[in-house]
């Protein structure tokens, strides 16, 4: 199985650490932020679940610049094989 290399860059990976440290954020922020920064030093693939999550806030109008940037990092890192 092809395995996806990329990791959650710097700026990501930082704001990831605020939404987590923020009891203002919503839970699908901390959801993926939680799931970028697993990512962010290591070779770890998002998750079947994960994705799906991701792709669903991408999708939707009713979520933040901020919250699709993270969907948009956690998708980045999925399993290539399963979008095929």
């Amino acid at each position: 199985m092809p395995k996806n290399t990329k990791q959650t860059s710097s700026p990501v990976a930082s704001l990831s650490s605020k939404i987590l440290r923020s009891d203002s954020s919503s839970a699908i922020q901390k959801e993926l932020a939680g799931s970028a920064m697993s990512q962010a030093s290591s070779s770890k693939q998002t998750g079947a679940d994960m994705e799906t999550k991701a792709s669903r806030v991408l999708e939707s109008d009713k979520y933040n610049a901020t919250t699709k940037t993270l969907a948009a990092s956690v998708l980045a890192q999925s399993n290539k094989e399963r979008g095929e």
